[in-house]
């Protein structure tokens, strides 16, 4: 059966060093040591240690083959975004990333599909981007963030961005990124297991109660690690709907629970009763094998959360590349 991961980071070896170029040292830059080990490091800090599988497209493909997996949907590191940064240094950055994707992507055309990444601290940079990405490239999408500095995804000067990624049939992947309230808890690896699942919820929330779903629904959005908190708080998210709607329902007179069979979901949640709790309370349509690969947090036998689960074949073959197929605009001809 066609398995297809779309929740798989990658990255070159190498890319511009931009901290050099510009004197700021808030751009990730990769070391890679004598010792055999590649790290990046930013802000002058050690960051995260990645490994040759982060990049090699080879040894991924062989590392997925173990498992039965055939398809990568690739997509940067969201350290990468730098939404910080001034719009035009930031887009040499997206632009090398994303060259370097649709290279892997032609060189390798049955193993990946790529979803791009765009300075969406400039929308009209990030929307020219993004125009490159689907018509120049042959990308399917871009990794956009759960925030952009101060602006959540309702601030209305990121919704000529969305409408354009609308019009052009774009699949968006929103994922965790620079997560609130790291800066007061700093101990126990907490801004990634708190914060990140907070973040997701924050974008949904802010997607549906901003009225950016309701105002575009062709858009199509996959929130990452299974939608963070969102689907697992969706009845205390209701119940503030229907209680304060006076706070709640100022820009959006929907039901949030309207827009669970909306938007897309992937399939890591990390515990096999959460999986089943996501297909039930959005459906199996909505739900796509996704592993977060190739970090620790990721699961590491990419599809072993789905396979856990007593689904028919029908089922299995949504999750592991029906929706994947129906979100990306392809068919399981471009892996053949």
């Amino acid at each position: 059966m066609l398995k297809i991961d779309i929740h798989a980071h990658y990255l070159p070896r190498d890319w511009p060093d931009l901290a050099a170029k510009y004197g700021d040292a808030r751009f990730p830059v990769i070391h890679h040591g004598d010792d055999g080990h590649h790290r990046i490091y930013k802000d002058g800090k050690f960051f995260r240690e990645i490994w040759p599988k982060t990049w090699d497209p080879q040894e991924r493909i062989n590392d997925y083959a173990r498992f039965d997996v055939q398809v990568q949907v690739i997509s940067t590191v969201p350290v990468m975004f730098s939404y910080w940064a001034k719009p035009h240094h930031a887009l040499e950055l997206h632009q090398s990333l994303n060259d370097h994707m649709a290279l892997t992507c032609r060189n390798y055309p049955r193993h990946y599909a790529g979803i791009g990444t765009v300075p969406l601290q400039s929308p009209r940079l990030a929307i020219q981007e993004l125009e490159r990405c689907m018509d120049q490239l042959g990308l399917q999408g871009v990794q956009i963030g759960s925030h952009v500095g101060d602006w959540n995804l309702d601030a209305p000067e990121l919704f000529d961005f969305f409408e354009a990624a609308s019009d052009l049939g774009a699949a968006i992947l929103v994922h965790p990124w620079d997560m609130m309230g790291a800066e007061s808890m700093p101990k126990y690896w907490l801004p990634w297991l708190v914060g990140m699942p907070a973040e997701q919820s924050r974008a949904a929330c802010c997607l549906v109660f901003g009225g950016v779903l309701e105002r575009l629904p062709k858009l199509k959005v996959c929130l990452a690690h299974g939608g963070g908190s969102f689907p697992y708080t969706i009845g205390r998210i209701e119940h503030g709907f229907n209680m304060r709607p006076d706070l709640v329902a100022t820009d959006n007179f929907r039901n949030p629970r309207d827009y669970l069979s909306r938007l897309y979901f992937d399939s890591w949640v990390a515990d096999d009763r959460a999986l089943r709790y996501l297909l039930d309370t959005c459906g199996v349509s909505r739900v796509m094998l996704g592993t977060d690969y190739p970090f620790p947090l990721g699961e590491q036998a990419p599809g072993a959360g789905i396979a856990a689960l007593d689904l028919d074949p029908s089922e299995q073959a949504r999750l592991y590349h029906g929706t994947a197929l129906e979100w990306l605009g392809l068919t399981a001809a471009r892996f053949k």
